[in-house]
């Protein structure tokens, strides 16, 4: 049986899965959100973001600074509608796809492990 639950997905894959855990609270521990569309290119006003205030599980954010679908100001701004704790670690120079940054997965999957491990319940003293 798994031990810690996680959930992600880059860009529509961690709409969808930020959407889900918002529906589902306590279904995952955490989630990573690689690149999440904010909103589409050159269209800021087209905010994805109904969902935020009922998102209840702590997730990492992961985005780029060219990212065209969301810039870093616009991602904190969004981030302060979600009632849990949020991370946002950015990828200097990088864009949608997280090419051409200094970006490496094991050390976004550990600050993924501490985001849920500083947010998990803590157990009832009996």
């Amino acid at each position: 049986m798994a031990e810690h639950v996680y959930l992600g997905g880059h860009s529509y894959g961690g709409r969808q899965a930020s959407m889900l855990a918002a529906e589902s609270p306590g279904l995952v521990e955490a989630l990573l959100l690689l690149s999440y569309p904010l909103h589409p290119p050159k269209k800021p006003e087209q905010l994805r973001t109904a969902h935020f205030p009922q998102l209840h599980t702590p997730a990492l954010f992961v985005s780029g600074t060219k990212d065209e679908f969301a810039t870093v100001d616009e991602l904190k701004s969004a981030l302060a509608l979600i009632p849990a704790q949020t991370e946002l670690q950015i990828i200097e120079g990088a864009g949608h796809d997280l090419m051409k940054g200094a970006f490496q997965l094991n050390p976004v999957l550990e600050q993924l492990a501490l985001v849920a491990r500083r947010h998990a319940p803590r157990p009832t003293p009996s």
